[in-house]
Formats: C-alpha cells, sequence, structure tokens
C-alpha cells in the first residue's frame, strides 16, 4: 500500500523511496496517536496520503528536473517489456489526475469498497462510486490516446 501511494505522487524512483521511508517514519512516529476508530490499514493509509501530500508541496517549491537515468535505461534496454510499458503508462496517467482523483483510484486498487471509500475521504458511498466511475473512463480514455498517439 505504502509503496503504490507514494508511486502516485513522485516522479522519480529515488523520490519514491524516500517518500516510502517518511510514510514509515510517520507511522512509527505517530503510531501512539492511533486510537483504533477505524482499522489499522486505514489509519496507515490517513498518515501516508497526509505525508504524501506535504511531500507534493515540498516538490512544488523544488526545480523541476529531468531524471536522466530512466531516460537512459531505456534506451539501454531497447525493447522494453509490454506490461512494464503498460504499467508505467498507467502510473504517468494517474499522476496526470487531481489530489482527490489519486486518491479515489488508490483506495480502489487496493480493495476497498465504495463505502470505505467514501468513509475514507468524507464523502458519500454514491459519490465515491460516481467519481470512481469517471476516473475510471477519464484513465481508459487517455490510455487509449496514449497508445494511439505513440
Amino acid at each position: 500500500m505504502i509503496n503504490k501511494l507514494s508511486r502516485m505522487y513522485t516522479n522519480s524512483e529515488e523520490d519514491q523511496q524516500d517518500l516510502v521511508q517518511e510514510i514509515i517514519y510517520q507511522v512509527w512516529r505517530s503510531f501512539s496517536q492511533f486510537r483504533g476508530e477505524s482499522k489499522i490499514g486505514t489509519w496507515i493509509y490517513r498518515v501516508g496520503l497526509n505525508t504524501a501530500l506535504l511531500h507534493v508541496q515540498k516538490q512544488k517549491k523544488r526545480v523541476d528536473t529531468v531524471e536522466i537515468k530512466d531516460q537512459m535505461h531505456v534506451s539501454e534496454k531497447g525493447n522494453t517489456n509490454l506490461e512494464q510499458e503498460q504499467f508505467d503508462a498507467f502510473y504517468r496517467e494517474v499522476k496526470k489526475l487531481s489530489k482527490m482523483e489519486r486518491a479515489v483510484i488508490f483506495l480502489f486498487m487496493e480493495g476497498q469498497s465504495h463505502q470505505e471509500i467514501g468513509e475514507n475521504l468524507g464523502i458519500t458511498e454514491a459519490n465515491a462510486r460516481v467519481r470512481l466511475h469517471r476516473i475510471k473512463n477519464k484513465l481508459k480514455s487517455n490510455l487509449k490516446g496514449e497508445t494511439h498517439g505513440s
């Protein structure tokens, strides 16, 4: 869960690893505040999401750079595995979503029900269902456009 969350909110492998460590540290640091009013996974998700959002705000203040290593890796490999390309394309499109949309799709990927998604995000179950449907359609459309555009 933490790895998926960090991948959705970072642009490089190094940032992803940093965010994973930061989330784990924040979970450990704030564990004494866990009151047991929700599932432990839900609480970890909330701590992780808050940490990721703070990370995004910090990143906006930094100058954007191009990850040279990633570009070199692709050119060195030549033909990459189709599954990995699809996986990477999916995450590229997820990163284009709003923060709320990323949170909804993440919770869905973690197997949470519409009701649980709604409870975690402070929206109704019906609203969670509608948002998820729209996000799925948006991702499908964008991914089809990416494959046709290449």
